[in-house]
């Protein structure tokens, strides 16, 4: 089977023959048409997460699936042999980049009535991040007031749309050129990364969501009413993504230091801060699946690559500039 996968930590993402997947009693084995790229991708090829996310090399890539299953476990209750599926695999069994993968039944959700293959490849991992962490944390309500950090990608596109579903004032930062674009989708205020210092144009927040960390975060902090909540989805890790992770005391402490500074700054100034390390889920990925169909949700596909120039659509990411996700397609 045709897979692309990185033998070390800063390697060459390159095209190898890998064994078929062995298919668990509760697994789907799907046949891969569309696979997302995302930044999770590029960092876990460059080595960030390796204390943290203990992978075996080699590695096939890839946390984004839109396919058919072909086969199913014999306690398999939810899918059968044929149903056109999406999902974003649990954080050791990734591996999109391939032609098949075998997935748990409970990651799995169906692709949404009315999306291509692409358009549906394009959603797991950002859509979650997006639910996990505007509904199951944040918990938003109308009225409240959302800021968004770089509306235009793929992560941003989806936050925006599902925070106006939820009724919040919803600001974002982005390029000036995707401003229009951008209030199409529902933002009510976008700041120009460039040109405006959004710490200064905006107060009063309930809540930061922040894919850039660094000043950025810091920043972020000042914009928040007392009470408001910041929300990493680049980090600094924080200790109880630590402690859900079930790492060893040394690294424990570890990440608590990664972190010490910026909580130190969110307690100065009456907020709170996390990092959210999204995780797979088929029972959201399912509600999210019926919002597209309701129209709430739309798919932002900047560009597809056929499935031989995966490493070219890695490379494509970061070099940055597209509005949206970044999919390559193993259609014939």
């Amino acid at each position: 089977m045709r897979a692309f996968r990185i033998d070390s930590y800063r390697g060459e993402l390159r095209e190898a023959d890998v064994p078929e997947p062995a298919v668990g009693a509760r697994d789907v084995l799907v046949r891969v048409q569309a696979a997302g790229i995302n930044h999770l991708d590029q960092k876990l090829a460059q080595g960030e997460f390796k204390a943290m996310l203990r992978y075996d090399l080699p590695l096939t890539l890839g946390r984004d699936v839109a396919g058919t299953v072909e086969a199913v476990g014999p306690a398999v209750t939810r899918f059968a042999v044929g149903d056109e599926v999406f999902a974003r695999p649990a954080d050791f069994r990734i591996g999109t980049f391939a032609e098949r993968i075998a997935l748990s039944e409970s990651d799995v959700a169906r692709k949404p009535v009315g999306l291509s293959m692409v358009e549906a490849a394009s959603l797991p991992l950002v859509a979650l991040t997006a639910w996990q962490a505007l509904v199951e944390r944040a918990g938003v309500t109308p009225g409240q007031r959302v800021l968004i950090h770089g509306g235009a990608g793929g992560f941003g596109s989806i936050a925006i749309q599902l925070a106006k579903h939820l009724g919040a004032h919803v600001a974002t930062t982005a390029s000036g050129s995707n401003a229009e674009w951008l209030r199409e989708l529902g933002a009510d205020e976008v700041i120009d990364y460039r040109s405006q210092a959004f710490e200064e144009l905006l107060s009063g927040y309930d809540l930061v969501i922040d894919g850039v960390g660094g000043d950025n975060l810091t920043k972020s902090l000042h914009v928040l009413r007392r009470g408001g909540a910041a929300i990493s989805i680049a980090g600094p890790p924080d200790p109880e993504f630590a402690r859900a992770l079930g790492l060893n005391p040394g690294l424990r402490l570890a990440i608590r230091g990664l972190s010490a500074s910026v909580r130190r700054q969110a307690k100065r100034l009456g907020v709170d801060y996390s990092f959210l390390f999204m995780r797979a889920d088929g029972r959201q990925l399912a509600e999210i699946a019926a919002l597209v169909e309701a129209g709430v949700l739309h798919p932002v596909v900047g560009r597809v690559f056929p499935f031989a120039e995966t490493p070219a659509a890695l490379t494509a990411l970061e070099r940055g500039g597209l509005r949206g996700k970044i999919v390559v397609s193993l259609a014939d």
